[in-house]
């Protein structure tokens, strides 16, 4: 008897049939079962492994022992029981017919009943959060028209090229974004997935998408492979898949490509031109994914080497607007964080952003952030209603500029359009904890404490030591008259200038006159100048009007960018009907009057006045 006969009459190819029939099965189960006990992915991946560990042990089970009359026996050979192969063949056969019938019957009843479930469960669960945070008209439910990019995994052979991986990531985001009927999720909500033990579908749920995009990227010198994943969320069916093998300076076309097949395979039809990527040289390009990165750390040293690589991207390419962008951006971070004088980083970042508007007139990120910058150092109101509203127009869908959109609106006084700014932002960036921070304060000047509390609570789940968002949680609860609460968030705070700022006007409250006092001598002494907006209505809540509006002038002299929001600021409620008040607000541009008579009369995708 030959052994392939042999194999058969002893049912290991029954067996085999058997086995990954009903390993199958047991996979999906533990799949669907294993994350509804939030178990994550891992015990469904062990479950597989340990599966196909099994596989040749049962295999060679089959072969050893054999189904007998009598029950399970070691197999004797060729010529004992032969009449009884024919009925042990027969039961493995009906064996097989039944595993696979519930196997199929899972699968259909997973498909179209229990997976629509979940995912129906899954947006109730995410818009019951949603208007427990007081954002019900901001939450947007999954769509066909929606997607997440997951930052590309880095394959390189020593994982260093992380910016390379990241910034074509971020890049295909920023493409798809300029798609009108496209709804994307934000790079800070998408990219906080990374290192998650989450599948595609659990991950789509959180951020409310109906669609995934994913891939990797190595580098081997000049020459680089990218390859991507269209993924639908509700089976985590793969749409399109795609691996491009080129030359380093090709990487802006793969872009293109990759972006065109999204919006094929999502079948939306361009109003426009489809969107392209800037190009520049390849060299050029690897450094200004490395100062991007650098920039996004947050660090003083992370803003140095993002200046210096900026630098060098423009030392290659003086011509590259998105770096110019960048390098103005990190001058202004670093006077706004201390780390260079005021005058010399407003002068350094305006000499930059000049240089992108006059190569790149029309690119959004350029206007919005000379409007941001006319705003925060020179007080021009009129100028970066004109520069922002400009961005808006060129890209209604930048979540960056919403954002600089809802804090003019904010410091225009017209807290409803910053709100909605803010909601869409939050909408679209679910994750962010500065989203949710910046709408509490919408929320906190239009006077809706619990709405604002409830934001700053979302802030801090997502990043535990959030600057600032316990401070604003106290002073909300002190609005409410509750001054135990207030002065334990105090506490609390991560940041010493803020919990310095809280402490006085929370000692105040509660009438401790001399740990007030105390407290607001070490606030002047360790942040005068650098908080002297703050110290300004510090004062001004402590019924010191006088020093509250010689604060003020400091202020003014010191270029505090905290002067953006004095209109709308709660704490200066004592000096309303001092007649310094009007005058200090006409000379710097913010009189209500001369709020009123800039135009801006901008609003988020969707939205109507």
């Amino acid at each position: 008897m030959g052994f392939l006969d042999e194999l058969n009459r002893r049912n290991v190819f029954r067996m085999a049939g058997l086995y990954l029939v009903g390993a199958w099965l047991v996979v999906q189960v533990a799949s669907t079962v294993f994350p509804l006990f939030g178990f994550g992915t891992t015990p469904a991946r062990i479950t597989v492994i340990v599966l196909a560990i099994g596989f040749v042990p049962a295999l060679l089970f089959s072969w050893v022992f054999e189904w007998t009359p009598e029950g399970l026996r070691k197999d004797a050979g060729a010529d004992r029981l032969p009449a009884t192969a024919p009925q042990l063949g027969q039961r493995f056969d009906r064996l097989i017919l039944l595993v696979l019938s519930v196997a199929l019957l899972y699968f259909a009843v997973d498909k179209f009943v229990l997976s629509p479930l979940r995912h129906a469960a899954d947006l109730r669960e995410a818009e019951q959060m949603a208007r427990r945070e007081g954002r019900s008209d901001a939450f947007v439910a999954a769509d066909d028209l929606s997607i997440a990019v997951l930052p590309f995994a880095d394959m390189s052979s020593n994982k260093d090229q992380g910016y390379m991986s990241d910034g074509i990531s971020e890049e295909l985001l920023n493409l798809l974004a300029q798609v009108p009927q496209l709804r994307v999720i934000a790079r800070t909500s998408s990219f906080s997935f990374r290192d998650k033990d989450l599948d595609i579908a659990a991950i789509a749920g959180r951020l409310h998408v109906a669609h995934v995009l994913e891939g990797s990227v190595r580098t081997s010198g000049k020459l680089i492979r990218i390859t991507a994943k269209l993924i639908r969320a509700a089976d985590s069916s793969e749409l399109w898949s795609a691996s491009f093998d080129r030359q380093l300076g090709d990487v802006f076309a793969v872009q293109d490509q990759i972006s065109a097949a999204v919006v094929a395979q999502l079948r939306i039809q361009l109003l426009g031109a489809a969107p392209k990527a800037r190009t520049t040289d390849p060299a050029a390009y690897t450094a200004f994914l490395q100062a991007r990165q650098f920039s996004q750390l947050g660090t003083a040293e992370g803003l140095d080497r993002a200046v210096a690589l900026y630098r060098q991207t423009l030392a290659i390419d003086p011509g590259y607007a998105p770096a110019l962008v960048g390098l103005s951006t990190s001058y202004a971070n670093q006077a706004s964080a201390g780390l260079r004088p005021v005058e010399e980083g407003n002068r350094l970042a305006r000499e930059a952003i000049d240089k992108a508007l006059a190569v790149a007139p029309d690119l959004a990120a350029a206007h919005a952030h000379f409007g941001y910058l006319a705003m925060t150092y020179d007080g021009d109101l009129a100028t970066a209603a004109e520069h922002i509203g400009r961005a808006l127009a060129l890209a209604p869908e930048d979540l960056g500029i919403a954002l600089d959109a809802a804090r003019l609106a904010q410091t225009l006084g017209r807290l409803d359009q910053a709100i909605a700014f803010d909601e869409f932002v939050v909408a679209r960036d679910p994750v962010n904890p500065r989203a949710h921070y910046n709408l509490g304060v919408d929320y906190s000047y239009a006077k809706r404490p619990d709405d604002a509390i409830g934001h700053w609570r979302t802030a801090l789940e997502l990043s535990p030591n959030y600057i600032g968002a316990r401070y604003n949680i106290g002073m909300a609860l002190l609005a409410k008259n509750d001054k135990a609460g207030a002065l334990a968030e105090m506490a609390q705070e991560s940041s010493d200038p803020w919990r310095a700022i809280g402490l006085p006007m929370v000692y105040h409250s509660m009438g401790r006159k001399a740990e007030s006092d105390a407290a607001l001598a070490n606030l002047v002494r360790d942040y005068g100048h650098d908080a002297a907006y703050n110290i300004a209505y510090v004062l001004a809540w402590r019924g010191e009007i006088d020093q509250a509006f010689a604060w003020l002038d400091k202020a003014v002299t010191y270029h505090d960018s905290g002067l953006t929001d004095v209109e709308v600021e709660p704490e200066f409620a004592s000096l309303h009907r001092d007649p310094r008040w009007s005058a200090f607000l006409r000379r710097i541009g913010k009189a209500p009057e001369q709020s009123a008579a800039i135009r801006f009369d901008a609003m988020p995708p969707g939205v109507k006045r």
